[in-house]
């Protein structure tokens, strides 16, 4: 039977090895790109599963002083799209990590 400090050591030991592969995983996430994308394609976004825009892309047509609004509009668009797809893969990525740890589906590790 393992004493209370055994027990205390392998818990510590367990908890920086979770920290250690959340931390690799958030990196995976930086480096995995999604797009976004509004108007039949007219205006791109592209960012990290975490979020971070990684760039804009629109179509010369937009590019006039009547079409701002629409422009405007289409930006914030392909930005929301962008994000649901960042969420997704994020939440896909986080899954196999915590199936990979033993943890329980859905389990919500702090600091996630």
């Amino acid at each position: 039977m393992k004493s209370m400090e055994e027990m205390i050591q392998a818990a510590q030991k367990a908890a920086e090895t979770i920290q250690k592969q959340m931390n690799e995983a958030q990196t995976r996430l930086d480096q995995i790109e999604v797009e976004g994308v509004a108007g039949g394609g007219l205006v791109r976004i592209r960012c990290s599963a975490k979020g971070r825009v990684v760039g804009v892309s629109l179509d010369d047509s937009l590019l006039q002083p009547a079409e701002k609004g629409i422009l405007e509009d289409l930006v914030a668009a392909a930005f929301n799209d962008a994000r649901a797809k960042a969420d997704q893969v994020s939440g896909e990525e986080m899954a196999k990590m915590q199936q990979g740890l033993g943890l329980p589906p859905g389990f919500n590790f702090p600091g996630l």
